[in-house]
């Protein structure tokens, strides 16, 4: 399998970046942490607005960056296409005349997409002869990530593009991101800080903290692992499920998602039977249950689960963390009075309790 693989160090006087990465040259790539964790400057740093004294960079066979043999490609000359923060449109230029700034930078014999197949894509035939001011943010970013994109690059990098948008227009522009990757095929690097907003996209998780990478690999297995608890933080660690919408319950305002041979309720979503829905289940959501409840309870929602892995229970603080196995690894959040009480072991077999109104995080304003 074909990579990324890049070594940085850059410093400055109040922070240092120092991490070595290897990740698929496939598929949308997620960089994770909190603010001033080195997200951003990392991303310059694949993109070449940032220069590493000691920096080297190869994407596929070919070597982007070199120090030792005084190789650096400027920005300019690599083959990437860059979305911002903002979407950074000429407002003195239509909607037309943005996207054909991009698209006249590549000589046609060079060009891997055509200018049609990037307005169908991201639905923007109804704005070609506008103006900027006006549109709507996620209408700006839709437009900003279409010129991108008729650059013809085999990179795409995305400095956390929804972060201006509220959670409306998040939700509007999702739609257009997963499109992208599904049908362009094309690698892309997303930088975020909010992991609900990529997960429907996200293949591979890079962690950063401090300007160090503390992990990288498939998000589930990423999310899962207990060393990692205290770096992710409760807002994120847990686990991811793929599932499947197999039908839905309007009385109710639910849709019932499989899982394996399980059924699972979660709040209603505005999708087909037949599609694929990923599922952050947060830690501190799930409880354990030695056995099935006999009576009623207002649980929707249990896993049949094996303990895999208890966490340090000679930490600070009353909770402690657990992996079971409910077919792949989840992560529960409990107390330590009651891993004493239950007696928990790995290889038990108990129940996993999910509470159905937090299973899919809504995507939350910044």
């Amino acid at each position: 399998m074909s990579a990324i693989v890049s070594r940085f160090r850059v410093h400055y006087e109040k922070f240092r970046l120092d991490t070595e990465l290897e990740f698929p040259d496939r598929g949308v790539t997620v960089i994770f942490g909190r603010s001033g964790s080195g997200k951003t400057t990392l991303l310059r740093c694949l993109a070449g607005l940032e220069r590493s004294p000691t920096g080297h960079m190869k994407f596929g066979e070919s070597v982007w960056q070199d120090e030792s043999l005084n190789l650096f490609l400027p920005v300019h000359r690599r083959p990437i296409g860059m979305v911002f923060q903002e979407a950074r449109l000429f407002p003195h230029l239509t909607v037309r005349n943005n996207l054909m700034y991009g698209y006249r930078r590549i000589d046609p014999s060079q060009r891997l997409i055509a200018f049609d197949r990037v307005v169908d894509l991201m639905d923007l035939h109804p704005l070609l002869d506008r103006r900027p001011q006006g549109l709507s943010g996620g209408e700006q970013q839709r437009i900003a990530i279409g010129r991108a994109l008729l650059t013809s690059p085999k990179l795409l990098l995305m400095d956390e593009p929804l972060s201006n948008l509220d959670a409306e227009r998040k939700q509007d522009i999702l739609p257009f991101l997963i499109r992208l990757k599904e049908e362009m095929r094309l690698p892309i690097v997303y930088v975020t800080h909010s992991l609900e907003e990529v997960l429907q996209l996200m293949d591979t998780l890079v962690l950063l903290q401090d300007g160090r990478r503390v992990a990288t690999g498939p998000a589930n297995e990423v999310l899962s692992r207990l060393d990692l608890a205290e770096t992710a933080g409760p807002s994120v660690v847990g686990s991811v499920l793929t599932t499947t919408v197999a039908g839905h319950e309007n009385e109710f305002s639910l849709t019932r998602v499989q899982y394996r041979d399980r059924f699972l309720y979660i709040p209603e979503q505005p999708l087909a039977v037949g599609s694929r829905l990923r599922l952050h289940l947060l830690a501190r959501d799930i409880s354990i249950a030695l056995g099935k409840p006999e009576t009623p309870n207002s649980v929707l929602n249990m896993l049949p689960a094996t303990v895999l892995e208890i966490g340090p229970t000679d930490t600070p603080g009353s909770s402690v963390n657990i992996k079971l196995d409910v077919g792949e690894p989840i992560l529960a959040t409990i107390t330590r009075k009651s891993l004493a009480h239950l007696k928990l072991k790995p290889g038990m077999k108990v129940y996993a309790s999910v509470k159905a109104v937090r299973m899919v995080h809504e995507i939350e304003e910044n």
